[in-house]
């Protein structure tokens, strides 16, 4: 009797001791974090003077390179070159509809080094005749938790079947819209995303790389919002202070503006040439 008390009281002991191990892995978080900094890359070396940027001047219609920053960490195990350049076609594809954007070109990030500062960007410029840069930055969190759900895993179902694994995903986009040639900010936009979900612990790695990519998407979509909005500040920004921009507008945009212009007389000069003769008509009648 006594031994089956005493065998009772270990199967009990050992029972808490596996509880209390599982539960405490109940408050294990784990992390991964990737991200590109504008500044780290624009301003590698923190000691050198900052000079103050010149005056823009901006020749429409613009021809504008759009590009990732690097990382201090080469690649990422999610944001990779083709990934980004999906990003990247995204924002392109919506700002090709202005009338003064010539042209967008996505730069491959192996056309910028790290902290490459604006030395690279001066290359980037001569290579691809730009006129205008738009760096695009990132920063995303995941944090990986086990629930409760987690005490499942002794068994092999549970591992498979239940979806202990909760995961959060935070992903911030920022992109600086700069003039080469001045070292001007002209104007900036970010887009974040938060997404939730959870995972079995045999699929949470396939899980965290699809919320990666769901994160970012959305983040890219907040973005162009952001940037329409941006734009059309900095616009009003430009007609109000005329003494820190300069626009300068090539013979073809020029061209474009003048024949709207054109085709707005020619239709005032039909409209009095119409009212006169049917003046005339009634006069007659």
């Amino acid at each position: 009797m006594r031994m089956d008390c005493s065998r009772r009281l270990l199967v009990f002991l050992l029972g808490s001791i596996c509880l209390s191990l599982a539960l405490g892995g109940c408050a294990t978080t784990r992390e991964r974090h990737t991200s590109a900094s504008v500044v780290d890359f624009l301003y590698p070396d923190t000691k050198a003077p900052v000079l103050a940027p010149a005056v823009p001047i901006l020749t429409l219609p613009l021809h504008v390179g759009i590009a990732f920053v690097p990382s201090k960490a080469y690649g990422s195990p999610v944001l990779t070159e083709q990934r980004k350049t999906q990003l990247l076609q995204q924002v392109a594809d919506h700002f090709r509809q202005y009338p003064y954007v010539k042209d967008i070109d996505i730069i491959p990030s192996a056309y910028l080094k790290p902290q490459g500062g604006f030395a690279n960007l001066d290359q980037i410029r001569t290579m691809y005749g730009i006129d205008v840069v738009a760096l695009v930055s990132y920063d995303q969190m995941q944090f990986t938790d086990e629930g409760i759900l987690s005490l499942t895993y002794w068994t092999i179902v549970g591992a498979y079947v239940v979806p202990g694994e909760k995961n959060d995903t935070q992903t911030m986009l920022d992109t600086v819209v700069l003039d080469i040639n001045s070292r001007k900010m002209l104007f900036r936009a970010p887009g974040t995303s938060h997404v939730k979900a959870s995972a079995t612990l045999v699929n949470v790695s396939e899980q965290l790389r699809h919320d990666s990519e769901s994160s970012f998407d959305d983040a890219a979509k907040q973005l162009i919002v952001n940037l329409d909005q941006q734009l059309a500040q900095f616009k009003e920004k430009v007609k109000e202070r005329p003494d820190e921009y300069q626009i300068v507008r090539s013979a073809s945009y020029a061209g474009r503006a003048g024949a709207g212009s054109l085709d707005a007389a020619w239709l005032v000069l039909l409209l009095a040439l119409a009212g006169t003769l049917l003046w005339r008509g009634r006069g007659a009648s």
